[in-house]
């Protein structure tokens, strides 16, 4: 078995950002939240929306932190303490420039690649990057000065139903990768992925 009690979808709270593409680890935990019938509430100790889902017979936390994607690691790092949750229990979800929409990845451990919300992450687990990792592919703008303005843009249709492909691939996958089938995780997860890029 693995040992994720914690599941953590990052992203930026408001409506002003709520279909931009920095938000797809919302998208997640809003598509877990539904599927297993654990709706999301909001717990100031938390700092974020928060619920305790029954996946495959285990009791695991969601959480949407409340706080900018810049400053996650406050509420990550306040569920870790409350709960006493080491950071190889943690799973957290976000969005990936590096993989085109509609691929999502596995991972575990690494450093944070230029994502605010890794960067802060990683500081508030006092430098541990041991913690999983679902990268939800968003696709790159083609130049590090657009990269901004893009994250925080809407994705197209096309590009919007590849993602949202990607992550009903990564719910059906998380049983498996919970049970600690790491391998079978992943390799369904990128066959369901594969050639969801948009038209």
């Amino acid at each position: 078995m693995s040992d994720i009690r914690a599941i953590i979808g990052l992203g930026n709270p408001g409506s002003r950002y709520a279909r931009t593409r920095h938000n797809a680890g919302y998208w997640l935990l809003d598509a877990l939240a539904e599927r297993f019938q654990a709706p999301l509430r909001s717990e100031r100790k938390l700092l974020g929306q928060h619920a305790r889902a029954v996946i495959e017979g285990r009791d695991v936390h969601l959480l949407a932190p409340d706080t900018f994607m810049n400053h996650s690691g406050q509420s990550i790092g306040a569920l870790a303490a409350f709960y006493k949750l080491a950071p190889e229990s943690l799973l957290v979800v976000h969005d990936e420039l590096d993989l085109p929409p509609g691929q999502a990845r596995y991972k575990q451990g690494g450093g944070h690649g230029g994502h605010n919300g890794l960067r802060d992450t990683i500081n508030a687990l006092s430098g541990n990057r041991d913690f999983y990792r679902i990268r939800l592919g968003i696709g790159h703008p083609g130049s590090a000065a657009q990269v901004v303005n893009y994250v925080l843009g809407e994705p197209g249709k096309g590009e919007r139903q590849a993602i949202d492909a990607s992550i009903d691939a990564v719910v059906e996958t998380l049983p498996l990768a919970l049970a600690g089938d790491w391998s079978r995780a992943m390799n369904r997860l990128h066959s369901f992925s594969t050639d969801k890029r948009p038209q």
